[in-house]
């Protein structure tokens, strides 16, 4: 998410890297990235992702899952 997405919803602490905001962070080589997905089997994970980060928390560290889940829903009035 960017902060344009994250203002049209009214989410003031995310869509920033910036002090006291939500670290959900996404870090990957663009020239590593492999859609792994296919018609038949479309819930497959990319590969090339190095490190994920949600709410701070490592989720996926070098390439591997944490096993950790601390995302939440947000929700928004018009959705």
């Amino acid at each position: 998410m960017t902060s344009l997405p994250a203002s049209v919803l009214g989410l003031q602490d995310r869509g920033k890297v910036k002090n006291n905001f939500w670290a959900d962070l996404v870090i990957f080589d663009p020239n590593k990235i492999i859609d792994n997905a296919t018609w038949e089997d479309p819930h497959q994970y990319p590969s090339g992702i190095s490190w994920v980060l949600v709410n701070g928390k490592i989720i996926i560290e070098q390439g591997q899952k944490s096993g950790k889940l601390s995302g939440k829903v947000l929700k928004h009035p018009r959705i």
